[in-house]
């Protein structure tokens, strides 16, 4: 089994010295990565805010989860992503998705292609950073993007680049993601572009059998190499796991079972927690696992107890 790593993500503090001491904090209960979403709601800039990160901190890593496509260009954002790369000497980890939050595109105009689109328009973009950071040079012509000898300047720290991060549960972006991401991130399907009863629904363990085998599908010999990610959106540390899975899949109006079994949701005491936590990585192979800031310090003593286990 690959050993468990832990990352936190959040979207902004009450200043830019409180950010910094969030960060600090983070790198200091032993999680690897501070992650940010690319969204036009209420949250930092990821960029700025993640340099900030990466600058306060020692070891800590820094990634988005992740950054919209439709709102980048890979040629700008690909000499960002390097630049950060180099200035936090390789600790960045590059997250990139096709778009999916509807209220994003209505509040900033930008058409909202079908999903089909967005996820081709992706692929090209990766195509097109890759080849920035791994030869310094880009020629590219697709159907999204036109790229005449772009040049990769800088490089980034680590080689040939930083580890990308791509996640979804459909099966043409995890098929994606299984051949060209390093950090695969198994999500509920976002194709509503919102979060509502239909993203719950697909969420039971029978989705997620399904989605791992669309991945191990299209890895083929690469499965072993890749990193399984699974963020979390619920996580509660309590004495009483029945009577906590009860009250919340009454409020949800799901069985018991399914909420017992997402791997969406962390419930029971730490103990329990972390039995869970193993059986998922048997059973799904997940080793990544990210949290929120509302539970950073309540789930430090797992990250204490299982990182590199």
């Amino acid at each position: 089994m690959p050993p468990f790593r832990f990352g936190v993500q959040l979207s902004r503090a009450a200043s830019g010295r409180e950010w910094r001491e969030l960060a600090r904090r983070i790198e200091g209960l032993g999680y690897s990565t501070l992650f940010i979403p690319d969204h036009f709601e209420d949250q930092f800039g990821p960029l700025v805010a993640l340099s900030a990160a990466a600058e306060a901190t020692t070891t800590l890593r820094v990634g988005s989860l992740v950054f919209g496509n439709d709102y980048r260009h890979p040629v700008v954002l690909a000499k960002e992503i390097a630049t950060l790369d180099l200035f936090s000497e390789g600790r960045v980890e590059f997250g990139i998705g096709a778009g999916w939050m509807t209220a994003d595109y209505e509040q900033a105009g930008i058409e909202q292609d079908p999903p089909s689109v967005r996820i081709e328009r992706m692929a090209e973009s990766v195509a097109v950073m890759k080849a920035l950071w791994s030869t310094g040079t880009c020629t590219f012509s697709g159907k999204h993007y036109r790229i005449e000898g772009a040049t990769g300047e800088p490089r980034p720290y680590q080689s040939p680049h930083p580890p990308i991060v791509i996640g979804g549960g459909g099966r043409r972006v995890l098929t994606f993601a299984a051949q060209e991401a390093d950090i695969v991130g198994v999500n509920p399907s976002l194709a509503a572009g919102a979060v509502g009863p239909e993203v719950l629904a697909g969420t039971t363990p029978a989705d997620y059998d399904r989605r791992l085998e669309w991945v191990r599908s299209a890895a083929g010999t690469r499965f072993d190499e890749l990193e399984l990610q699974c963020l979390t959106f619920v996580v509660q540390i309590v004495p009483d796991r029945e009577k906590a899975v009860a009250r919340l899949a009454g409020a949800l109006s799901v069985a018991e079972e399914h909420v017992a079994g997402t791997p969406i949701a962390l419930i029971g005491t730490l103990e329990e927690i972390m039995e869970t936590l193993r059986a998922r990585r048997e059973r799904f192979g997940f080793s990544y696992i990210v949290v929120h800031e509302a539970e950073l310090e309540s789930f430090a003593p797992v990250v204490a107890e299982l990182t590199g286990t």
